[in-house]
């Protein structure tokens, strides 16, 4: 799974005469990630210091870090070293956040001794603080002298999880918005670290979480994206019987009444954990996108098994029927992985099959990468990685035609578009999505024939297909 580097300054006003020091941050990784960079940003800010949108001179330099794969780990690294490059020219603190850290800490602080402070996935509240310039000469006499936040801060159970009460200042459209509705994740997947670099799952309130939705729709914001590392298990942390707990369905007709907010979004959500109460949700809420993001991984029962997924391939073939027949226009979008270890060529032809049968709006292929502390890790019977390779081109080719396919049927049709601003490939064209496209993770829609400010919502006729991107002439 790619990650996104994403200079996480740039998005504020740089306010180089505000009282403090000059901080540039680097966010990488998954919108989870984003989210934790804005609560950051959000308590620098609020500790009297200045957003930079360069690393060039600035007093502090923040990477936070992903350790998904082996690709992120080193994405990671590689940035660790070139913002190490910018404190050393400075003469500034280099801090290093995130999940790399919260995996890697003491490996860090030895190999790249650059590094001031390194904080875990959940200590990044500590940040304000990692800031402070480390104490010298002597107090006066009577008062403590003030300790230095130590080298490595990291909780060896990650627990923290924010409120709506939190600073934050967000990066990218003021019109959307990524909402962290729990964190941690407690499935036993065989071949996922996330686990142990987010600790257990642990669920924010329904009542915190629609207070942050309309503080946000008070700032302008049309779309929300419900994010977790398990959403469709939101709230089963939060009592032993499940009278005692809140759902996922009650918190989506809790958002449902948020007047200013149109589209509410779901992603990442878990297959068996699907319940009729809410696909009943997602069916008769208007404002609920019908959009399912649902990481499959695999349809093999063999396969599923060494994955640890927790169910068999019946139940992903009813949920996908269900969804289906119960969901108007649903647009369901699914994630596999090829070449975990043990998966045979059979197995692999098996889930082909699955994939050109069940005619999925979006799907994505990983090869399998190697997490050691995980169950997969340890398995025997590897699969070469030029095999995995193949695999991976071969399903992706598949399901490219049938992406193709299912937006060429699109022609002529009239959508809803969220308008994100004006195109990067001609100022002559707008770029949006309509509700089958999910931020930063599918294609997008071309506008043309007039303009309207980013942030609306308008209705255009689809013109032009191509595999993963619309082209569409605007209804005014």
């Amino acid at each position: 799974m790619a990650t996104r580097r994403t200079p996480a300054a740039a998005a504020p006003d740089a306010q180089p005469g505000q009282p403090g020091q000059r901080i540039y941050f680097v966010s990488l990784g998954c919108p989870k990630n984003q989210v934790d960079t804005e609560l950051m940003l959000g308590q620098v800010q609020a500790a009297g210091h200045a957003l930079v949108d360069s690393p060039d001179g600035a007093d502090v330099i923040v990477v936070n870090t992903c350790a998904f794969i082996d690709a992120a780990k080193e994405e990671s690294v590689d940035t660790i070293l070139e913002m190490a490059t910018y404190k050393k020219a400075a003469r500034g603190k280099l801090v290093v956040t995130g999940c790399l850290a919260q995996r890697y800490a003491g490996e860090l602080a030895k190999d790249i001794p650059e590094i001031d402070h390194i904080l875990g996935s959940a200590d990044f509240q500590s940040i304000a603080k990692a800031l402070e310039p480390a104490p010298v000469g002597k107090l006066p006499s009577g008062k403590a002298k003030r300790k230095a936040l130590p080298v490595i801060q990291v909780s060896e159970t990650p627990a923290y999880i924010y409120d709506h009460d939190a600073p934050r200042v967000r990066i990218g459209a003021r019109h959307s918005a990524y909402v962290k509705v729990a964190e941690g994740c407690d499935r036993p997947c065989s071949f996922c670290i996330i686990p142990k670099l987010r600790g257990p799952q642990r669920s924010r309130t329904i009542d915190d979480i629609v207070a942050e939705a309309r503080g946000l729709a008070r700032e302008g914001v049309l779309e929300v994206n419900l994010i977790a590392q398990d959403l469709t298990r939101y709230g089963w942390d939060q009592g032993t019987t499940p009278e005692a707990r809140q759902t996922l369905a009650q918190l989506l007709r809790g958002l449902g009444k948020v007047d200013a907010l149109e589209w509410i979004r779901l992603h990442y959500t878990f297959p068996s954990a699907f319940d009729d109460e809410l696909i009943d949700a997602i069916a008769s809420e208007p404002k609920v996108v019908k959009y399912i993001d649902v990481p499959l991984q695999h349809i093999s029962d063999p396969m599923l098994k060494r994955m640890r997924r927790g169910h068999s391939s019946r139940v992903t073939r009813e949920l996908v029927k269900k969804l289906r027949a119960r969901i108007d226009d649903v647009v369901i979008r699914t994630t596999f992985i090829v070449g975990h270890p043990g998966e045979t060529a059979e197995e692999f032809d098996e889930l082909c099959a699955f994939v050109e049968e069940s005619r999925f709006d979006r799907a994505g292929a990983f090869t399998y990468s190697i997490e050691p502390g995980t169950t997969s890790a340890m398995l025997p019977n590897r699969v070469d990685p030029d095999v995995m390779a193949e695999r991976q081109q071969t399903l992706m080719e598949i399901q490219r035609k049938i992406s193709r396919a299912r937006h060429e049927a699109m022609v002529g049709k009239e959508i809803t578009v969220l308008v994100e601003g004006v195109s990067s490939e001609s100022e002559y064209l707008l770029e949006g999505r309509w509700y089958g496209q999910a931020p930063g993770i599918d294609g997008v829609t071309y506008l043309a024939d007039g303009q309207v400010p980013a942030g609306s919502l308008v209705r255009a006729r689809v013109t032009q297909a191509s595999d993963y991107d619309l082209a569409a002439t605007l209804e005014l």
